[in-house]
């Protein structure tokens, strides 16, 4: 999460407490350290945003603050709620709870189309409890043009290792794949995620290839792209 979005998200939570938050909970809620939440605290007071409290007491947000709304209109926020719950079918466990906080803030400034509701049948959860990793970790991986080192799992339960390069991740309604340029098999393939059993971020970046490669791999499925953004 950008230091800006976490700005926001601190925002977000104080303005729904009854209460006054300690660091402690506010950097549990954040996922971030309480050097981090004072940091936070600080930069907001700095930008005159009214949140009163001290260390080892607890924050609140004064009462009246209002962040500018959302300028959609009815149908885009039906889309977006419907969008933003379609995000369950995918089993990406990140993107599910970036979207509860998406919601969350619609919902602060739009009413609510809880009446819009998606069923949750879809690609099994990201639980690396249950053997396979994490799908953010891929994400990861493809943002910062990263290769992977993975333990793959086929169908017929033979394992191997394998070097990626990893291009792209698809999301179809019962799984998800991971598209890569497989060094092991030197070519494009793809990778079930929740076959991956164990899968490592290496230092070796291809930022200079990566946008090739991807377009080479576009053209190569271009049955999969129906439908681009």
């Amino acid at each position: 999460m950008s230091r800006s979005d976490r700005l926001f998200e601190l925002i977000q939570i104080l303005r729904a407490a009854n209460a006054p938050l300690r660091a402690e909970d506010l950097a549990a809620q954040l996922e971030v350290s309480k050097r981090t939440v004072y940091r936070d605290i600080g930069a907001l007071q700095a930008m005159r945003t009214p949140v009163e409290g001290e260390a080892g007491v607890g924050y609140v947000l004064r009462k009246g603050y209002d962040l500018p709304p959302l300028n959609f209109d009815e149908e885009e926020i039906e889309a977006l709620h419907v969008g933003l719950a379609m995000l369950i079918r995918t089993g990406d466990g990140a993107l599910q709870q970036a979207a509860a906080r998406v919601g969350r803030k619609i919902c602060d400034v739009h009413k609510s189309a809880d009446w819009l509701q998606v069923a949750p049948y879809g690609a099994p959860q990201d639980n690396p409890d249950c053997g396979c990793v994490s799908i953010a970790l891929l994400r990861q991986a493809v943002r910062s043009a990263q290769k992977l080192r993975l333990s793959y799992v086929k169908e017929g339960g033979e394992q191997s290792e394998r070097v990626l390069r990893p291009l792209a991740l698809i999301y179809h309604v019962d799984c998800t794949l991971l598209a890569a340029w497989c060094e092991l098999r030197a070519g494009f393939r793809h990778f079930r995620t929740d076959r991956i059993m164990a899968a490592d971020l290496l230092d070796d970046h291809f930022v200079a290839e990566a946008s090739l490669l991807r377009k080479l791999w576009q053209e190569q499925e271009r049955e999969l792209f129906v439908v681009k953004t």
